[in-house]
């Protein structure tokens, strides 16, 4: 029986963290003026790097709140933060450097590059802080 009660709650978090990255991916995509699907397909190194940086950002406190949620629900609490984090995170670098989309788009890899790194480390502080 304990097998499968914790299969169960394996399934539940699993199919609802799969729900949210694909979820913040659409909400990341919508955020963006560029298409980072298409640039990746054409090659674009800097859209590559960046969007894989969000989304380990993103994975990074889902998994924390996974791991020290009390229920589901909670866990689906953290999720909607981090992506709220991620959300403002790409705003706040975007604010510092206004020429993001352009660079991003022509394939300026110093700069997807460096998207990507702001977006795992706000993820890892977002996961430190949801132990708390």
């Amino acid at each position: 029986m304990v097998l499968i009660h914790g299969l169960t709650a394996f399934m539940a978090y699993f199919i609802s963290s799969v729900v949210f990255l694909v979820l913040f991916s659409i909400i990341y995509k919508w955020i963006t003026p560029y298409n980072e699907f298409k640039l990746i397909h054409e090659g674009n190194t800097a859209a590559a790097l960046s969007f894989s940086g969000v989304l380990i950002g993103f994975v990074l406190p889902m998994a924390s709140a996974i791991a020290h949620s009390a229920s589901l629900f909670d866990m689906f609490i953290w999720a909607g933060v981090a992506l709220a984090v991620q959300v403002i995170s790409f705003l706040a670098v975007r604010l510092v450097f206004p020429t993001l989309v352009n660079d991003i788009s022509s394939n300026n890899v110093s700069t997807g590059l460096f998207l990507g790194v702001i977006s795992i480390l706000t993820g890892i502080l977002n996961a430190a802080c949801i132990t708390s």
